[in-house]
């Protein structure tokens, strides 16, 4: 029986050098779902680091009226 190995999935942000803000609320919104719940990064692909920035930025967005809190 073989294990199959998947590529890793590289950090977006890591990747580009930078950092997630809450000014860039366009960007942050491939990270949450229809729903307005933060995706995880086992599907987004982020890094432990990138993801807890990624939480309190979208976090901070939505306290600005930049993000929903949820859709109905």
């Amino acid at each position: 029986m073989e294990i199959k190995k998947t590529a890793k999935k590289a950090c977006k942000f890591c990747e580009e050098k930078k950092d997630p803000s809450y000014k860039n609320y366009e960007e942050l919104r491939q990270f949450i779902t229809e729903r307005g719940k933060i995706i995880g990064r086992r599907q987004t692909g982020v890094c432990a680091r990138h993801q807890r920035m990624l939480a309190r930025e979208i976090k901070r967005a939505r306290q600005l009226a930049l993000l929903p809190y949820l859709v109905a």
